[in-house]
Parts: C-alpha cells; structure tokens; sequence
C-alpha cells in the first residue's frame, strides 16, 4: 500500500483517558475478577451505563529456542469449552511483583525453561469493551531447562496440561486456519513472526519497558478502593 498523500496524525495513539464516574457498583466480587456497573458521563453531557469486569492483568511468554520453535501448553479453558494451544502465562498476583519477573515465574512453572535473553513483544487488551485485562507478552530466547520452582504446586489446569515445541511458520498457519484462537497466542504468534521477518528482535523494547496500561489499572484500583 502507498504511503503518497497519508495525512500523518501522531495524535491517533493509545492513550490514557477516564470519563468522570457519576456512580459505580460493585455487584460481584470474586476470586480473581470484580464485577462492576459505572453510569459515566460523556464529554457531550449525556449519561451512559457500562457494565465492565476488573482483573488484575496478566503476562504472557513466546519462548522461541535456536530454531525458531515456540513452547505452547496445551490447556482446558473452562468458559470457552476448549483446549487452547497458548503460550505460557498467568496473572500478575503477586503484590509488587515486576511484570518481567512474573513472565520467568510462570516459563519456570508452566514450561520448566529459563531465558537469558527476554523482550517485550508487545502490549494488548484482551476485551477492551468489557474486561479489563491488559496483558504483556515477551519473547524470551537462549532457553535453558531448569526444574519447578521450590514451593510451586501443580493443580486445577495445569495438572492436564501439555507442553509441545512448534515451529513459528506453523503457528502463523495455525492462526490463518483458525485453528489457534487465544488472544495471547494469535497476537504473540503474528507478531514475533513480523518481527523476525523485519529484523526486528534485536531492537524491541527492553523487558522492563514502560507499561502506561499498569499506570492506568492503578489509578482505576485506587478509584475502586
């Protein structure tokens, strides 16, 4: 596609923005997840009601080895009826807890691997209309093994949950295929293969990269306290 005659506007950006709350209620609580009605009042003067659920956030690992292969789980997903080919991940719930080292955590728990080398791939909001949920994912490479975590049980899930190696090219047919459907593993898929394609590994962000979306979760968790 031609750039010729593109009109350029740097202002066309996610961004952070928060439409004054007139009410909220937190209707269900939970576990894991809140469930909460705001009735919000729009920059024009009207009122709408939007019905959004809390999460904490999530991280997500492309592991990729030597050969351009990526470590998957296999994993039942309740809600959806499904087992999803996913990459390893898990929810950041541990207070104060660096998103990039909760993404070694779970590659320790889930895959038994361990990087020396990680990047942040990219940022995304899973279901940005109702759910919360802001999740980064990172590629992480010059794997080596390493055993559970000391303390880390497996359980729910995971105790049914496979670990496979496939190749890059084969996950991005996957994806055209509709045969991967996880957020995290189309988004990871199709972008870490349009990164090597580009040469672009090498000049991702750092793994402790800026996340302006945690910023904006803390704001909101302190307007929900």
């Amino acid at each position: 596609m031609s750039t010729e005659n593109q009109v350029v506007h740097p202002e066309v950006v996610d961004r952070p923005e928060n439409w004054q709350t007139l009410n909220r209620e937190i209707q269900a609580s939970g576990r894991v997840q809140n469930f909460i009605e705001d009735a919000i009042a729009t920059p024009d003067g009207q009122t709408m009601v939007r019905q959004w659920v809390g999460h904490p956030g999530a991280v997500a690992v492309m592991a990729m080895d030597d050969q351009g292969r990526i470590a998957v789980v296999h994993q039942y997903r309740h809600p959806v009826g499904y087992r999803l080919v996913e990459p390893p991940a898990g929810i950041l719930d541990v207070d104060g807890e660096p998103a990039v080292e909760a993404a070694k955590r779970e590659l320790a728990e889930e895959a038994e691997l361990a990087a020396s080398d990680w990047r942040t791939l990219v940022d995304i909001f899973t279901s940005p209309g109702g759910l919360q949920e802001s999740i980064r994912i990172f590629v992480a490479r010059d794997l080596s093994s390493v055993p559970l975590p000391d303390g880390f049980e497996v359980e729910g899930e995971e105790t049914d949950m496979g670990l496979y190696w496939l190749p890059l090219d084969q996950l991005v047919e996957m994806v055209y295929a509709g045969q991967v459907q996880s957020p995290t593993m189309v988004a990871g898929t199709l972008a870490l293969a349009l990164a090597v394609e580009q040469g672009r590994l090498e000049r991702l962000r750092p793994a402790d990269a800026d996340w302006p979306a945690r910023t904006a979760k803390e704001q909101r968790d302190l307007e929900l306290a």
